[in-house]
Formats: structure tokens, sequence, C-alpha cells
């Protein structure tokens, strides 16, 4: 009994501080440890345990009963063993009898390798390094929980499988990254998880959700939930290997942007899974001609109404539309692979501007601004009432860019689509004088983020070359698709932003004003070569009561119509890949909400199924005629013919694939635009070359609801003179409408 009690006084420190979840080095306390004449003792803390034995973890035979040192669940032995060896704890408590192998017991998991690679700032795979990963350590499957939070005092893993007591499992700090790691035998799938962590004054924080958790829980809660990453079989190999020439700047891409929970839904109202998406949504980009599907953020976040965009977990695939029963990184993996199986690319969206401020967030992680910048004139978004990453601390851009190789990596997502880019680039986005600090040389770039964006466009194509990168980026940035060796951003697209917001005011306009505000239309050629530009109608644009695309469109019923059709055309002839937000294709009249599918009633009225028809057109002939998608970053392919009757507002371009100089380019293709509704006969178009020109689309033909104004086919051209554009063509120009022809030599 006196040696207890000294036992007792010796550790008496040690178990106050275990009792109090402060202990700053638990591993070095609890577990087997040898005594001073280096016999082994074994300590164990059990808050809620009756009694604790040792026990052999093969047979179960009692090697030791423990005693009781401390009221508050310390128990101790002494054994006369100098060699250390395997054991488990049988813990008896008021109502069962556990168990377990003691996870005090096992040596550090995280490597040296991992420690230096995440020092140099060149880990990316940290969804190994960090999270709820099961793996087989000394023998002993299990999972390694590791979170990153160096200036934490404590921390511990709190969930189901311990009663979300931060006292029961206190982790090992590894100093050198200022990591913290346990790793915990037999722990089930599916367990809900969170650390609790103490600031460096011993301050509790509000529990955080794991930022590396590869499954959420489905909100409104919040915890993260141990999953295993199963070896997916993929059968998308003839995708992944052709993948290059699908994303090329001369391969025709016509991207259909989806928010996959108000697409479609179930008849109760429910949300289809990923694999009912699979199908449900292949078949029908499929059937319109669409070659990629662009998915709003699909990371975890906890506020629908956010539509993704304040993501909490960049590692984790949203639990919003998990398969009951199944595990949602196969979910996903198994809709990519359907879209690859049936020659439809994905894209996602990506946000690593801004993270949201929930306390179980990235918000002072281990109470000190970790992720974010802890000057508010760097580190808070007025708009958005979000934090901004701290782009220049290496272990974040790190974690960033890890997030996005995860989802090249693991899901096969074939590009990454970066959002609101123009808010990382100017530290004085959506500012005010005053509230903004400046650079080191005074100015108002973001020199980190900079570098971060730069650094990020050089890991994807190093490790995912056939991938793209998107920027939306609403500014007049240079080189944002300009490759890193030569200064530029590298991404391999960017939003036509300029263009959108132009001809959307043009097509805003009563066409009797239009002719005033030609330059709408066509300013946008003059910038259209300086990048490799998608023509994006998004998501922004039919919120927030903006409208509709069709109710922008002045005019009565009809008109709109033919506005919106004319339009539609006109997109789709412009240099530039194309991307439109779902519902646009069914011209709705309601502006988007995310909380309610789409209107698809809308499809029984003869008018809306017509655009629906015109937009599978579009994408059919756009697909088929290579002068409209080879020659989008180059100048050669374009010329306009006619942009000087703006009192008619009648705009006509030629797209092809050779210079304009070349007596047979190997296609021509024609496009006339009237944005009046006034019909103009016997209109004469200078042309390039001699021949027939074939009609081959009419946006005023009857079966899109037109008026069936046209040019019965085609049109021979007919010999001016000898200056450079030497030909014309006479024709038909209908309404509201836009026309293309593709020219043939005889």
């Amino acid at each position: 009994m006196t040696v207890a009690l000294s036992i007792e006084q010796d550790f008496e420190g040690d178990i106050d501080a275990l009792c109090e979840a402060r202990h700053s080095n638990p591993f070095a306390f609890l577990g087997l440890h040898p005594n001073q004449d280096g016999q082994l003792q074994c300590r164990v803390f059990a808050p809620e345990a009756k009694s604790v034995a040792m026990i052999d973890p093969n047979s179960g035979r009692v090697i030791h009963k423990m005693k009781k040192l401390d009221p508050r669940g310390f128990y101790f032995i002494q054994t006369r063993r100098k060699n250390r060896f395997r054991y488990a704890l049988k813990i008896a408590t008021e109502n069962a009898i556990v168990q377990c192998l003691d996870p005090y017991q096992f040596s550090e998991v995280i490597s040296e390798k991992q420690i230096q690679q995440f020092e140099q700032g060149v880990c990316y795979q940290l969804d190994e390094l960090f999270g709820a990963n099961i793996v087989e350590h000394e023998g002993v499957s299990g999972v390694c929980f590791s979170v990153w939070a160096p200036n934490a005092s404590h921390v511990s893993v709190v969930g189901d499988f311990n009663h979300w007591d931060g006292r029961r499992h206190s982790m090992r700090l590894r100093y050198e990254i200022g990591a913290w790691e346990i790793f915990i035998p037999n722990i089930e799938l599916g367990q809900r998880y969170k650390f609790e962590l103490k600031d460096r004054h011993g301050n509790l924080l509000p529990l955080k959700a794991d930022p590396f958790a590869k499954q959420g829980e489905l909100r409104p809660g919040n915890a993260s939930l141990v999953v295993h990453e199963k070896a997916y079989t993929w059968n998308d190999h003839t995708w992944i290997n052709q993948r290059a020439k699908y994303q090329k700047a001369s391969s025709p891409m016509s991207i259909y942007q989806v928010h996959l929970g108000s697409w479609r839904r179930k008849s109760d109202g429910c949300f289809f899974n990923y694999r009912e998406l699979a199908h449900e949504l292949v078949d029908y980009v499929s059937d319109l001609g669409f070659t990629h599907i662009q998915l709003l953020p699909i990371s975890e976040y906890p506020f629908d109404g956010s539509w993704g965009y304040q993501p909490t977990g960049l590692f984790a695939v949203t639990s919003r539309f998990k398969t009951d029963g199944k595990n949602v990184v196969e979910d996903f993996q198994y809709f990519v692979d359907y879209c690859h199986q049936h020659q439809i690319g994905v894209l996602i969206d990506w946000v690593p501007a801004h993270f949201p401020s929930d306390d179980h967030g990235l918000k002072q992680f281990d109470g000190t601004c970790l992720f974010e910048h802890k000057d508010p004139r760097r580190g808070f978004h007025p708009d958005w009432n979000t934090l901004i990453y701290n782009f220049g601390r290496k272990e974040v851009s790190q974690i960033l860019i890890a997030s996005a190789l995860r989802w090249l990596d693991k899901f096969h997502v074939d590009g990454i689509r970066v959002d609101a880019v123009a808010s990382m680039l100017y530290l004085n986005y959506s500012r005010k004088e005053g509230e903004w600090l400046p650079n080191i040389y005074g100015g108002h770039e973001n020199l980190e983020a900079i570098d971060f964006l730069k650094r990020f466009n050089r890991e994807v194509k190093q490790h995912f070359p056939d991938c793209i990168t998107i920027a939306e980026e609403s500014s007049a940035w240079p080189d944002v698709t300009t490759i890193n060796h030569l200064d530029g951003l590298g991404f391999d697209f960017k939003w036509n932003m300029g263009w959108m917001n132009d001809t959307l005011q043009y097509m805003k306009r009563d066409p009797i004003h239009r002719e005033y505000h030609a330059n709408e239309i066509t300013f946008g050629i003059d910038y259209a070569f300086n990048e490799r530009f998608i023509l994006a109608l998004s998501h922004d644009e039919v919120v927030h009561e903006k409208g509709t695309l069709l109710t922008r469109m002045p005019g009565d019923d009809w008109q709109r119509f033919a506005n919106l059709r004319a339009y539609f055309a006109f997109m789709w002839s412009h240099p530039g890949k194309k991307m439109l937000f779902m519902g646009a294709e069914l011209a709705t009249e309601n502006e988007w909400d995310f909380d309610s599918e789409l209107d698809w009633s809308l499809l029984n009225s003869t008018r809306n199924g017509q655009v629906q028809s015109l937009i599978r057109d579009l994408n059919k002939l756009y697909s088929n005629s290579p002068a409209l998608y080879r020659t989008d970053h180059r100048a050669d392919g374009f010329e306009w013919i006619q942009t000087n009757d703006s009192g008619s507002s009648i705009f006509a371009f030629i797209r092809q694939e050779s210079s304009v100089d070349c007596e047979r380019p190997s296609e021509l293709l024609v496009i006339v635009c009237n944005f009046t509704p006034q019909v103009h006969h016997q209109y004469s178009i200078r042309v390039p070359c001699a021949g027939f020109y074939r009609e081959i689309l009419n946006t005023d033909a009857d079966c899109y609801g037109g008026s069936h104004q046209g040019n019965m086919g085609g049109i021979n051209s007919t010999h001016i003179n000898d200056e450079p554009l030497e030909h014309r063509i006479v024709i038909t120009v209908p309404p509201l409408a836009t026309c293309l022809f593709r020219w043939e030599e005889k």
C-alpha cells in the first residue's frame, strides 16, 4: 500500500493533466514504460471504468488485473517484464464490458518522409497524411487520426467511439510539422468524429470538423465520418487515354453547368443520389450534344444557400447526394466513371478564394489564424462574410493544392474551374480606401495569391497534363491563360465575363435603341484572342433579381423567344468555348431556385421545347464544324464582313480554319445576325469566295417557332470586282434571327 501511494504521488501531476485533458505528452506517460529497474509499468486512463485488466489480445486470457490509483479513472500495474509486448484491455463499465487494444502502446504512424515533404511544402498526398486513414500499423488494423494544429497546447480526437470525451484519446504532437496523431485500433466505419483543441493558453476551442475528412456528416450535422477508401475499379480507360484531344484549345467544348440539388428531384422532393444522377444527367446531356458537365462545388459545405461556394471540407465529397448504405467516395467515382464511359467530361467548381467562418470550420483552427490572415484587411471578405486563406503560408498553399490534386486523382475529374480569381488577385477587391493593405511595393496586387495560382497550375500540369484549369476572372488582368514560364498565371481557359456582360446588356435593349450600341456586340472581338476564352452564361446570371435569359429579352412573347434564339446562335458562332447553366435550354421564366428542381413542365410548351431543340442542333452543328472551334484562339479564323449597318442592327462575320486570303479554306462559315424585328429582302453581304452558300441553320425556321423567313436552302454568290472581298451573296435576313451559311466551292 505504501508503494501504491508513492506511485500515486509520483504521478499526481500527470493524472491531473489527463483528467483535465491538458497533458502535453500523453504517449510519454500512458501505455508501457520502464521503471528505474527496467521493468515495464502499464498506465491506463479509463474514466468510466469500474475495473480494468490487461489481457492477451489473441487468447483473451487475463494477464494482470490493474489497480485503480485514482478515482477519476487512472489504472496502474507493475510487471516483471522488460521486453515490450502486445496487450489489450478489458474494461468493465456500468453497462458493458469492452475489449480493446490500448492506443498508447503503438509507435508513431506519420513517416519521416511525409514529415520532410510537408516541411518542404511538396507533400500533395495530404489526404494520406492527415485526416482519418484506415491503415495497418505494427500488424494491427485501425484508424490513424491526424491533424495540423501547430499552436494548440492539447488535441484530442472525440467521437461516437469514446462518448465525445476529450480526455480519452489525447493525441501525440509531431513537433517537426505541428501535427497531432493517434492510432486507434478497431474503429467501426461510419463513426462520427471531431477534434477537441485547446489553444496555447489552455483555453478550450469549439469542436472542429476534420479539414482533411473524406466524408462529412449530412447537414445540419457537421461532424466528420470515418470511411474506407477502397480501390475503385475504373472503366473509363478509353476516355482517359484520349482525354487530351477533347480538351485542347482547338477542340469543341460545350459545357452544361449543373447544380445537382436543383436539376431534378424525386417526386417527394428528395435529392437523386450520385448514381441515379449519373444515368439521368448523362442521358440528357448526351442527347443535347454537350461535351462536358460542370458541377457547382461539391466539396462538403454546411449551408445549402451558399450553393457550395462556402465549403468547409475541401477533401470531402458532399454527402447530400449519397446512396444509402454506400460510400460517398465510391458514389461520386461511379458518377464520373459513368460520364466518361459515355464520352462526357466532368469539370468541378473549386473554391480556394475564401472559407466560411463557421465555428466548426477553419476559423482560428488552433486558437490562432492558422489558415487565414490575422489582419481583417487581408483576411476577411466583406462581400461574403468569409475568411481569406493566407496564400503566403507554405502549409496553407500546400493544403489547397493537395485538395485540387485529390479531385483529379481519386475521382478522375477532367478539370477545375477556380472560383472568384479576381478577388484573389487584388488586395483592394471590393474594398474602400483604408480597408486594405498594399503589397510590399505599395501596389494592390496580391503577390502571394499570384504565386499560389501559378504554382497551382504548374502542379496540375505536372501531375495531370491532360486536365484543364479554368479561371473565373472578371477583370482585365493580363496573361491569365499564358503559361507560367512566360510569366502568365497558367490557366487553360478563362471565363469571358466582359463578353457576357456586354452582349446581355445589348440584348436587354429595345431593338429600336440597339443601333446606338453596336459596340456591345463587336467589342468582344477586340480582345477575343488575348486569352483562351469560355463564353459563360452561368448561374450568376439567373439569380438575385437579374431575371432569366428569356425575361431579359424585350418585346412580346414571340419577340422574346426570337431574341433568345438569335442570341444563342450568335454565342455558338462566336469565338470561344461554350457554357450554359442548366435551365437556359428550357427558356425558363423564373429565376433559378437552389431549393427546387427546374420547371420541366415548360417542355409541355411548344416554344420552350423548340428552344431546347435549337440548343441540341447548335451543339451538333458546332461539334461538326471545325471552323467554329479550331481557331477559337486565333485571329485568322474570324473576320467581320458587316458591322457598319448599325441602322439595321445587322452583323455578319466569317469563321474559318485558314486565313482570309486563302483561296480555298478548308471550311468557311458566314454568320448573319439581325437584332431587329425587321425582315430584310435582297440584303447584300460581301464574301471572300465564289460558290454556293448553304443555309445550315436559321433560328427563324418554323421548327424553332420562327416566322420561316429564309433562303430556300442557300444562295449562289455573284462576282463584284477585284476588291479583297470580291463576291457577294444576296439573301433574305429574317427578323430577330441568326443564320449560318456554309461555303461550298461548287
